[in-house]
């Protein structure tokens, strides 16, 4: 195991950081996995205007979920929510960072 990989496995097992939540691949079986969640705002530019928004975004250890895709589902404190867009990874290919909508 790398630094790298121990400093994100004691970020995600941190309780006051990481929290548990249920992946469900489309058509696949649940998982418990640990999740650090950001819900950062967004701003975006439209022309001449600022669209502010609320985002959902989590980040995934790949060792738990190794190919997320857009329309699986994840469960946290029980609420539902689907990934859309494509999840990106790290430059160490540790973490997957995902964009959520409710479900």
């Amino acid at each position: 195991m790398t630094v790298f990989a121990a400093v994100i496995d004691a970020l995600f097992g941190d309780r006051n950081i990481g929290r548990d939540a249920v992946y469900i691949a489309d058509g696949g079986a649940p998982v418990l996995v640990r999740v650090v969640a950001r819900r950062a705002d967004a701003i975006t530019d439209f022309g001449d205007a600022r669209l502010w928004s609320e985002t959902t975004r989590i980040d995934l250890r790949v060792a738990e979920v190794p190919t997320p895709r857009p329309g699986d589902r994840l469960e946290i404190d029980g609420e539902a929510f689907l990934i859309q867009g494509e999840p990106v990874r790290d430059r160490e290919r540790l973490v997957w960072t995902v964009d959520l909508r409710p479900a």
